[in-house]
């Protein structure tokens, strides 16, 4: 069985037991986290689609932790002009172990 969820404007496909590292959610690590906009959901049996989403249906998952990404340069530069400009960007993240999905 898996589902097909929308979180941090993205959507991932799920099933019990992934690992997911998604954009940084306001949750403490060990708590539970539901998401509710779920846009799929398959089984043996048959695949059910929402219109956005499916009324009922939500994956509940637990959370490892907080984190950042590896680094990247952001370098922009104008010829003839002296003009440089170097930033760097770390994006933050958590990371969720999937327990369940629930169906409608």
């Amino acid at each position: 069985m898996y589902a097909v969820v929308e979180t941090g404007g993205k959507q991932y496909k799920v099933r019990e037991g992934d690992t997911l590292t998604l954009e940084k959610l306001e949750a403490d690590a060990g708590s539970s986290y539901a998401f509710d906009r779920v846009l799929a959901l398959s089984d043996e049996e048959a695949t059910v689609f929402g219109s956005p989403y499916i009324e009922g249906a939500s994956v509940t998952a637990t959370v490892v932790g907080d984190g950042k990404a590896k680094k990247i340069v952001v370098y922009k530069f104008k010829s003839k002009k002296g003009y440089h400009r170097k930033i760097g960007h770390r994006q933050p993240y958590t990371r969720v172990i999937v327990d369940a999905i629930k169906k409608a």
